[in-house]
């Protein structure tokens, strides 16, 4: 990649009432990446976010978790773009998505929002959809659960079995994205 650095976005509401919650799948992944790096997350003064500046593989990377909520996301990310100096082409997002069963993983460049709002406020503030995408599948609702109460709910029993091997698998999707490019993390994590 020919940008000097990475962003990569977890998607998520603030605060504790949502931190296990499906909606806040973006929030987990980039918790590991921090993790894995050994850095700590601060709060950055002129963008409402939490920021990690790190280094993911030798590649200079901003990790950002908004501190917004989901759907106003577009505001930090644009904010986080230009204090960092950071093109679309080099924004990787990582959020819920309902299409997808729980666990499965796709990894994008461009496309549409699909219905998820904090997607579309990113396209509102950025003027593009023109980024890397990871997207976790959460699944559908049962019955004719509400789609948006149901990610705000907390991952099911079962599921929470399966998460910590869910969130590094995707956090490997991330990094994989970074150092090798889409076409080889497509046919590694794709499924």
């Amino acid at each position: 990649m020919a940008d000097d650095v990475w962003l990569v976005v977890g998607l998520g509401n603030p605060g504790p009432s949502y931190a296990r919650t499906r909606h806040n799948i973006g929030h987990l992944v980039a918790d590991e990446l921090a993790a894995r790096t050994g850095d700590r997350w601060k709060q950055h003064k002129q963008v409402k976010a939490e920021v990690v500046e790190t280094r993911i593989s030798g590649l200079r990377t901003v990790l950002a978790k908004p501190r917004s909520y989901m759907n106003e996301s577009g505001g930090p990310v644009s904010g986080l773009l230009r204090f960092f100096k950071v093109t679309p082409a080099a924004l990787v997002v990582v959020h819920d998505e309902l299409d997808l069963d729980f666990g499965t993983l796709r990894a994008k460049f461009g496309g549409g929002d699909n219905g998820h709002n904090g997607l579309r406020s990113i396209r509102k503030s950025v003027g593009t959809g023109d980024y890397y995408r990871v997207r976790f599948g959460v699944g559908r609702p049962p019955g004719r659960q509400n789609p948006a109460d149901f990610v705000l709910n907390e991952f099911s029993s079962t599921e929470r079995k399966d998460l910590p091997f869910a969130v590094d698998r995707t956090a490997d999707a991330v990094e994989s994205l970074l150092t090798d490019g889409l076409d080889v993390t497509q046919g590694r994590f794709n499924s």
